[in-house]
């Protein structure tokens, strides 16, 4: 059936820097595999990448890194998107599926730190000291476990916030385990954060790749590339958010993990000034991700999650 497709393969990417190594990565994958073929990337700037200096939570959040990917797959501009799999949103626009979860990159988040605290971790930063996140998720774990540090939003790219970091803006910033291990800035990484600190995104440290959902041929490509432990993880972490119809900007924070056959995801949410907290686990076969996701959704529900949640979307419409 591959052998049908007689053009090179068009590839969607953000412009962003994490976006093409990890876009020429699936690039380098997929022509190893198929070296008859030819693998064009093709780069869109997003909404997410044209706004810079309002916070991620005020301008939306649903599809704001996807939409213009989107839309060249449903135009035939191109053939299938690379995404990271935490800004991909759990509902996907009619005639698109979710087509491959690539091997998963550790999913924690880092603590990255100004040179003049690297004898500290997160627990014995100064009272007061400057935390920079653009993550209501990670803000409302910090503000639960450390309310005598000081929050401030950060915005930009890797580069552009490591260089606020070293600047002085920030004492500290958090940013994913994964983004800096993928641009070769591991040596950057001063503490990964514990789950019991900061449970990570929804898909945090894994690619997603995009697909028209009648595209026979480019899901038969992309079969080559799926990492079935990486998927049935994130398909219970999606499961879990989209049952609680939360999008990438709301705290709710996930962990999983794999062991033999049994699938155990571990769910939180928070409000953002980090008072109130609802967490939970369930556990059951990996091949049931998808009924463990909505599962503990509705665990969550019942422990009070559906009003911290409404209690968010009123203060970030404001």
């Amino acid at each position: 059936m591959v052998a049908s497709l007689p053009r090179p393969v068009r590839i969607g990417s953000r412009k962003s820097q994490l976006a093409l190594v990890q876009t020429y990565w699936v690039q380098e994958q997929l022509q190893q595999r198929f070296s008859e073929k030819q693998f064009e990337v093709h780069t869109m700037s997003t909404q997410g990448d044209k706004i810079l200096d309002v916070a991620l939570a005020k301008i939306g959040d649903k599809g704001l890194f996807t939409k213009e990917l989107e839309l060249g797959m449903l135009q035939g501009e191109i053939d299938f998107a690379v995404h990271s799999l935490k800004d991909l949103p759990t509902r996907l626009p009619e005639g698109l599926i979710l087509g491959c979860v690539t091997e998963r990159e550790d999913p924690a988040d880092a603590l990255v730190v100004h040179a003049q605290h690297l004898d500290k971790q997160i627990d014995t930063l100064p009272e007061g000291a400057v935390v920079g996140t653009s993550s209501l998720r990670r803000l409302a774990q910090l503000r639960h476990h450390y309310p005598h540090l000081s929050f401030k939003d950060i915005r930009g790219n890797l580069n552009t916030r490591l260089q606020k970091l070293d600047a002085g803006e920030y004492d500290a910033i958090i940013l994913a385990v994964a983004g800096l291990r993928r641009l070769g800035m591991g040596e950057r990484i001063h503490q990964i954060l514990p789950a019991e600190v900061s449970l990570h995104a929804v898909g945090q440290g894994a690619l997603g790749i995009e697909c028209r959902a009648e595209d026979a041929d480019i899901l038969e490509l992309l079969k080559a590339l799926e990492h079935q432990p990486t998927a049935y993880r994130c398909y219970a972490e999606r499961a879990f958010l989209r049952e609680l119809e939360g999008g990438c900007q709301v705290p709710i924070g996930v962990n999983t993990t794999l062991e033999g056959d049994t699938l155990t995801l571990v769910g939180m949410v928070a409000s953002v000034d980090g008072q109130k907290m609802v967490k939970g686990t369930v556990s059951g076969a990996a091949t049931e991700a998808e009924a463990l996701g909505m599962q503990l959704a509705h665990d969550l529900r019942a422990q009070g999650a559906t009003e911290i949640l409404e209690e968010i979307f009123k203060v970030v419409q404001r």
